[in-house]
């Protein structure tokens, strides 16, 4: 059984809520060891955790650099 499973039976807790909203944001539970970045490429992502560095590439979606 996964962490995430054994929470949800546990506790009744959801990795995402039960109605999720389009455009709202939301931050999923933060497992027990999970991957972290060295201080230094923390600070750089902007995140200790690389799961949620999620960099914006906006020229590269289509978009211009104006």
């Amino acid at each position: 059984m996964e962490i995430s499973e054994m929470i949800n039976e546990h506790y009744g807790l959801s990795k995402f809520p039960e109605n999720i909203s389009e455009a709202m944001a939301y931050v999923p539970f933060q497992m027990n060891n999970a991957k972290t970045y060295t201080a230094a490429q923390g600070f750089s992502a902007g995140t200790m955790f690389p799961s949620l560095n999620k960099p914006f590439y906006g020229s590269k979606c289509g978009g211009t650099n104006d």
